[in-house]
């Protein structure tokens, strides 16, 4: 039977009234409300948005961090009928905000005081807003300008005089209509607006479920935006779904302050489950690896030896203590008695799993992780497939892949042509479901492209193997083609390369029909001066030559790295970069390089220094340490 949001919230509502689902921190101390809390001011809210005159199929923008007003907001939007538009709290420029405003055709925005600033420079240029609604008291009001409790009281006298209006507009939501128009992260000009529906989400949400088992009494610490499609559906409505609870961020003055709460909530939350993403995952692992290493030499050795004895014995998920491996089980207990679970204790002791979305996550993240004894489940799926389309889960995984396909759904690895390819093959990955978006909003000519014959055309590369996990190898358009026609897709190798090679920080490899592969290099400064300062191979203490011997060993580490069996990489060295050029400029969400998900914006990139690329395509740029390399080696080590 198809369902709505409304009715999700509702059948859970019924089954879990007193059950907490929504933690917020706002001073010392987390404090929880319920379901039937959380409906109460969902009624009330959207009986106050029903008193402004949302009507059915009317679009509100909602730009905040995570709280309890998020949820209320969106839910309470979507009673009236009515449409959201999350907007991310990392976009940064105005001109981001008002397109987003006003291709969606808002009439409405609800807005945080941390994202007031924004929403208040851009409103002289978005004619078509009526009312702005701050989550947060302001000091004076225009008179398009509401504070929320005002919403609360309007709602009351709604539903006090026209209750039946009330239920009328609720029960006339149907599955089909659009729920959200969610907008890619892309930072090109003209970003696409999803269209999802109530039935996209639910649909998804009990997919996702064929794989994750939430229990009523689990708590998600939800630390990715909320707008993220991945946290919306997998952190929000499948946690309503199951009865369970979520737990938002303590914010602080600043983005940079809010993250800083992350380790102390955590510990203070205890939570279950975390979604994550791969920046976050490095950001972790390199905080227990400095926490080890201010320990001193012998805790470095213990998580070393402790890591390789769990490596070894995990394998690859799927056989974990098999064969001769059931040897080593109880030195791999020693070593999660001794140290692995006091590295847990950081994560709040309770922390069954992550769930890992987002960009490719490095192989080796993912051992480290389920070493711990806290796996990162890796999953794929993208916006427009609300989003989850596979996932490794606790009862059925394989590390290195992307996990077994949600149910249920049909997916198909394609040729070019658009015929199905056996398993092993590479192809684009293509999907059909009740999951799959309606299209894109105001854009006919990109919707006809992305769903072709009922399918989405998810423009990733992947491949099914022998037992149906999908393995997602990366974008057809970010995608090396050599001289010679052949394709690589550059994610796995440019995550080996900053992963193992301490002076690398950023790396974006590139090769358009070209000789050879070149690489576009941001370098860890102290890195560089360390290993400067260190180093006493030089034939003379002049700092060109310094430079000069810097880059020469830069090179053979990374013609090195496939061959000394040290991290036994599987990629073909064809595709390792001959020539780079170091960048002075690291690549972010400012300069619009980076987009808000922390993936690279290639096409951006590409542009930005096609000089540059030309120039390494010459006899001169081709050596590594041609003149525009030593001029930054030399401005970064001479101070």
């Amino acid at each position: 039977m198809q369902t709505t949001i409304i009715q999700l919230f509702e059948e859970s509502l019924k089954k879990h009234a007193s059950n907490p689902l929504l933690r917020e921190k706002k001073s010392n101390t987390y404090e929880s409300i319920s379901y039937q809390q959380t409906y109460d001011l969902v009624c009330r809210f959207a009986a106050g948005l029903m008193s402004l005159g949302i009507e059915k199929g009317d679009k509100t923008a909602l730009i905040s961090e995570g709280r309890n007003d998020w949820l209320i907001s969106e839910l309470a939007i979507l009673y009236c009928g009515g449409i959201n538009v999350p907007l991310s709290v990392k976009l940064i420029d105005a001109s981001e905000i008002k397109f987003r405003i006003q291709h969606s055709e808002s009439k409405y925005i609800i807005v945080s005081q941390g994202q007031a600033k924004k929403i208040k420079e851009i409103l002289p240029e978005c004619p078509l807003i009526e009312k702005i609604i701050y989550l947060d008291p302001q000091e004076t009001y225009s008179d398009n300008e509401l504070f929320k409790d005002s919403i609360y009281e309007l709602g009351d006298a709604f539903l006090a005089n026209r209750g039946s209006e009330f239920e009328k507009r609720k029960e006339a939501v149907q599955p089909n209509d659009h729920a959200n128009i969610c907008y890619t992260s892309g930072t090109t000009a003209d970003p696409k607006g999803i269209i999802l529906t109530h039935r996209n989400y639910t649909a998804n949400v009990e997919q996702a479920c064929s794989l994750m088992t939430i229990p009523q009494d689990y708590c998600n610490l939800l630390i990715l935006p909320w707008d993220h499609s991945f946290a919306h559906t997998a952190g929000l409505y499948s946690f309503i779904y199951k009865g369970a609870s979520i737990a938002s961020v303590q914010s602080g003055k600043s983005a940079l302050d809010t993250i800083k709460n992350i380790p102390l909530n955590i510990r203070e939350v205890k939570p279950n489950l975390i979604l994550s993403v791969p920046a976050l995952a490095k950001n972790f692992k390199k905080n227990i690896e400095k926490s080890i290493n201010d320990k001193g030499k012998t805790a470095v050795f213990m998580l070393n030896t402790g890591l390789k004895t769990a490596y070894l014995y995990n394998a690859e998920g799927w056989n974990k203590g098999k064969g001769f491996r059931f040897l080593l089980k109880p030195l791999v207990n020693l070593f999660d008695k001794i140290l692995f679970s006091k590295i847990r204790q950081g994560f709040g002791g309770q922390l069954d799993f992550f769930i890992g979305g987002g960009a490719l996550l490095d192989i080796d993240l993912q051992r480290f992780f389920y070493a711990i004894g806290i796996p990162m489940m890796q999953g794929y799926g993208l916006s427009e497939a609300s989003p989850v389309i596979s996932s490794n889960a606790l009862h059925k995984h394989k590390l290195g892949s992307s996990g077994c396909l949600v149910t249920p759904i049909e997916v198909k690895i394609a040729d070019s042509e658009g015929n199905a390819l056996p398993p092993g093959e590479k192809g684009e990955i293509l999907v059909k479901g009740e999951n799959v978006m309606i299209g894109y909003w105001r854009n006919e000519a990109a919707t006809a492209e992305t769903l072709k014959n009922g399918f989405l055309h998810t423009g990733d590369m992947g491949f099914l193997d022998e037992d149906a996990y999908l393995h997602v190898v990366g974008r057809f358009k970010s995608l090396l083609i050599g001289n010679d026609g052949e394709k690589y897709s550059p994610e796995g190798i440019e995550e080996q390369l900053t992963e193992h090679l301490p002076f690398i920080d950023q790396i974006m490899l590139y090769n358009n029909q070209n000789a050879y592969t070149i690489g576009l290099f941001v370098l860890n400064k102290e890195a560089v001066r360390l290993w400067v300062r260190n180093n006493k191979h030089h034939l003379s203490d002049k700092i060109e030559e310094k430079a000069m011997h810097f880059l020469l060993h830069l090179r053979n580490e990374i013609i090195h790295i496939n061959k000394s069996g040290k991290h036994k990489l599987i990629f073909p060295e064809r595709w390792l970069p001959a020539s780079f050029i170091i960048l002075e400029e690291s690549f972010t969400e400012q300069n619009h390089m980076l987009n808000s998900t922390m993936k690279m914006v290639r096409g951006k990139i590409t542009e930005h220094y096609s000089s540059e690329i030309a120039y390494l395509y010459t006899a001169e740029g081709k050596s590594v340490s041609n003149e525009k390399n030593l001029a930054v080696i030399l401005k970064m080590i001479a101070n």
